[in-house]
């Protein structure tokens, strides 16, 4: 199969979040690529360690890779990134929204959890786009806008209510951006919305350190992101070790159909429709 033209040999990507897990993968694959790469993430030695495992993976080394201190929930940051990146590489041929926390939240809990999950997991998105796409647009290269989002934002679980909200966002602005590239005049941009399963990173971790037998590594996730890119899918939408695709198809439906059989918000869990959604699945578990 073809590379996709955006990830050719010199190209430019930045990767926010990239100090670990997804965004690292990632990063590091674009490196081995030949790309030129920004590990864009909060300082301190995450970042140092990130920046130091990519180079080697570069064949120009140092000069093929940059770590640049950003906080994506300020949008100064972002737009100091997006200057350092042009004066270092000139275009942008890659932007990979990807940073994100999890630090819990409940509806009617502290301020601060929702403030900055919106801030990170939606505006970080929002605003990584709105900064970086119009030159990416403007040179005419051939482009591509990562954005990650995640089921929760699909299926929305209850649990955790402001994650769920900013990655439901990302999912509807990412469509929305989508339909905008797709109706630009001459435009060689496009949008790609990664939805990941189970990965083991430092944010789903929980104080493990060996990786669930369900679950996938950055690197895999990464994998199956460019090889989804590289059929042009918009929607990525990744299996785990534990949970295939259409284990993943039967709960959006299913979601979907929360709102068309007029059923109770998060049917899924609601104990009258237990058994159904068990039949639904076809007898496995929800």
């Amino acid at each position: 199969m073809a590379t996709h033209s955006a990830f050719a040999k010199d190209n430019v990507a930045v990767v926010t979040g990239a100090a670990s897990g997804i965004g690292l993968a990632a990063a590091q694959e674009f490196a081995r690529r030949g790309m030129s790469v920004v590990l864009a993430d909060l300082g301190g030695d995450r970042l140092a360690k990130a920046l130091e495992e990519t180079v080697a993976l570069a064949e120009g080394g140092v000069e093929q890779v940059a770590a640049i201190e950003t906080d994506v929930a300020d949008r100064a940051s972002l737009e100091a990134l997006e200057r350092a990146v042009i004066q270092r590489f000139g275009r942008v041929h890659v932007l990979m929204n990807n940073a994100g926390i999890q630090p819990g939240s409940s509806i009617f809990g502290p301020q601060v959890a929702w403030d900055n999950v919106l801030a990170v997991n939606l505006m970080g998105v929002v605003n990584g786009t709105r900064t970086f796409g119009p030159g990416m647009i403007a040179h005419g290269d051939p482009a591509v806008i990562i954005n990650t989002g995640s089921k929760q934002g699909i299926t929305t679980p209850p649990g955790d209510p402001a994650y769920n909200v900013a990655k439901a966002g990302v999912k509807v602005f990412t469509e929305a951006l989508q339909h905008e590239l797709r109706n630009t005049a001459d435009g060689r941009t496009t949008a790609h919305l990664l939805i990941p399963g189970f990965v083991f990173t430092g944010l789903t971790a929980n104080g493990r350190t060996e990786k669930p037998a369900g679950a996938w590594t950055p690197a895999q996730t990464v994998d199956f992101m460019m090889e989804s890119i590289e059929r042009g899918d918009f929607y990525i939408l990744c299996p785990d070790n534990d949970v295939d695709r259409p284990t993943d198809e039967k709960r959006i439906l299913w979601a979907a159909l929360d709102i068309v059989e007029n059923r109770p918000p998060l049917s899924r869990w609601h104990p009258d429709h237990a058994e159904a959604f068990r039949r639904h699945l076809g007898g496995q578990t929800a």
